[in-house]
């Protein structure tokens, strides 16, 4: 019996069909458009960072890390294909803190069609 020959490489899933590529989904102080997120982020932002990383698929305690965060936005943009640079998103994370962490949250939960990005 043969080997089946590989003749595409897998990559990253589909998304949804409802999200530009390029640019993130939300912009980073449209809490709005997802206001259990917003209000999970400010009444407990660990918390937020734990179910973030987890909802990616990374260990929960990832924003407890330094740096944690900025290595999950990366790892988000660069799987989502969005524009940026590490430096953006290490003072994103930095300076925005909760506000990035809740469109972080949003964008995954856009991702997987769990909201509509246009709300």
């Amino acid at each position: 019996m043969s080997n089946p020959v590989i003749t595409h490489q897998p990559g990253a899933g589909g998304y949804g069909t409802n999200v530009q590529g390029g640019q993130w989904s939300t912009h980073v102080c449209a809490c709005c458009s997802d206001i259990p997120i917003c209000l999970f982020g400010f009444f407990c932002g660990p918390a937020l960072t734990c179910y973030t990383a987890s909802k990616y698929g990374e260990n929960c305690c990832l924003g407890f890390l330094p740096g944690g965060m900025t290595a999950l936005r990366t790892h988000m943009r660069l799987t989502y294909g969005i524009e940026g640079t590490i430096c953006n998103d290490a003072l994103m994370t930095a300076c925005c803190g909760t506000f990035e962490v809740c469109r972080m949250a949003r964008e995954i939960r856009i991702r997987n069609g769990e909201i509509d990005a246009s709300r």
